[in-house]
């Protein structure tokens, strides 16, 4: 890991430190950092879970840090196994920011497997903590870090958590702290997801797709790119139809592209992951914000 020198103390009256930070009643004193503190005032979204998880877990918690990080948004998380570790890795390999909040001294790696991602946190995101370089993980810095991963967020997205996970005490401070907390519904009949479903029963807002987030933020999961850099050719051929035309429905699509049902619905569930577009009442729409002219497509 980066040496003590590369390592920053932050405090509440610089400018470096996160302005969402200070509105929480116990926000820390110091902050110890390595990597980029500018993100630490950019718009962020924490995505959260349980350290044991399935492949639908994982691969959704990839998918909708990639998206969050397309459209701009910094994604926080822990750096723990599991939903954490995904989360980091959909933001860096979408070519975003993201910032781990550490339960231990910024240069103490933990768990040991993910001293890579940690280096390359370092290098391209934000290493962040309130304790001191060199502090060893104790059990209870985690419930206490999960106050910071909440604080510096607008939104905390829990994703696959069991009961008793730590992402359910982060989803509780978020919402003490007055944070939108979002869950991914999951199995209700897998033990995997026991804690984020209760979530949702409990009030928490349901995402089906990074787009109910980005909604909520005012933001465009193209924003600043081109419809080509975002969707691939059978996404644009559908989505140009659907902007020449109106709302469809799917038969409608499939007379239109020539293709058959199976195609074209399987392309437009892919869409509707990404916020692209919606269906409703039987009918195919482009999502609010995502309207784009000719011009920007072609």
């Amino acid at each position: 890991m980066s040496c003590t020198t590369d390592i920053q103390r932050i405090t509440p009256g610089m400018a470096q430190y996160p302005e969402l930070l200070r509105e929480i009643k116990d926000f820390p004193k110091e902050l110890y950092c390595i990597g980029n503190t500018e993100l630490l005032n950019e718009r962020c979204v924490a995505l959260v879970g349980s350290r044991t998880t399935t492949a639908y877990g994982r691969a959704t918690a990839v998918r909708f840090a990639g998206s969050l990080a397309e459209a701009g948004v910094t994604v926080v998380s822990g750096m723990a196994r599991g939903i954490d570790t995904c989360a980091h890795r959909g933001a860096l390999d979408h070519g975003g920011g993201t910032i781990a909040v550490l339960g231990c001294g910024v240069d103490v790696c933990y768990p040991r497997e993910n001293e890579r991602l940690m280096d390359e946190i370092g290098q391209r995101g934000l290493l962040l903590s309130e304790y001191p370089p060199g502090k060893r993980p104790e059990r209870y810095h985690f419930p206490q870090r999960n106050r910071i991963i909440s604080g510096i967020s607008e939104a905390v997205l829990v994703i696959q958590a069991r009961n008793g996970s730590g992402a359910l005490i982060t989803a509780e401070t978020a919402a003490e702290q007055g944070r939108e907390v979002y869950s991914v519904p999951g199995n209700v009949d897998s033990q995997y997801n026991t804690g984020s479903n209760k979530l949702i029963q409990e009030g928490a807002a349901v995402a089906l797709s990074p787009g109910d987030i980005l909604q909520l933020m005012g933001l465009d999961i193209m924003d600043g790119k081109r419809a080509e850099e975002v969707l691939g050719n059978s996404e644009l051929n559908i989505y140009r139809t659907l902007e020449e035309r109106g709302e469809m429905t799917i038969d409608e699509l499939c007379s239109a592209l020539q293709r058959p049902p199976s195609y074209v619905s399987g392309i437009v569930a892919v869409m509707e992951m990404k916020g692209i577009v919606f269906s409703a009442m039987g009918k195919i729409f482009i999502a609010k914000d995502q309207k784009y002219t000719y011009n920007q497509i072609l």
